[in-house]
């Protein structure tokens, strides 16, 4: 019998995320959270002779988000450029899992042409004690795993 062994769960804080934009790796130490995820799109499926629905994927779209702490100019000036020339600003990022406590080893997602929904301008918060953060929705066109986890 297989059980999961509490150092092999693997810790998020043990990464790194890594955006490539115009050609230049900007490493995201300033991540607090980045999540993405394919949501598939789905037709309905019935037929005569049975009573339950099917289901075909038909297609899928990539969506995410990330909560950064509002110390970087980076997407403000993208924002601006995009303001400035209606050129939108697409860019990949590479997300790594990489706890060394964890049998699972290592995985590497890579996710093509990344495009943010929303770009925060400016933020005070006399009301907080806490570091000022930003949270941005975005989606992706495509996604690469680069590196897999190992069977545990």
């Amino acid at each position: 019998m297989k059980v999961l062994n509490g150092w092999d769960a693997v810790s998020g804080k043990e990464g790194r995320a890594y955006a490539k934009i115009d050609g230049n790796n900007e490493e995201l130490f300033y991540a607090k959270t980045i999540e993405a995820k394919v949501e598939k799109t789905k037709s309905q499926v019935k037929s005569i002779g049975r009573r339950m629905v099917g289901h075909k994927t038909t297609g899928a779209e990539g969506t995410g988000s990330m909560t950064i702490y509002y110390i970087t100019p980076l997407f403000r000036a993208k924002l601006a450029e995009w303001k400035a020339t209606g050129r939108d600003a697409y860019f990949d990022l590479v997300i790594e899992n990489d706890d060394p406590d964890s049998s699972a080893g290592r995985q590497i997602i890579r996710l093509e042409g990344v495009n943010l929904d929303a770009t925060v301008l400016a933020k005070l918060d006399g009301d907080s004690d806490d570091p000022l953060e930003e949270e941005t929705d975005f989606t992706f066109e495509d996604w690469d795993i680069l590196t897999p986890f190992s069977k545990v």
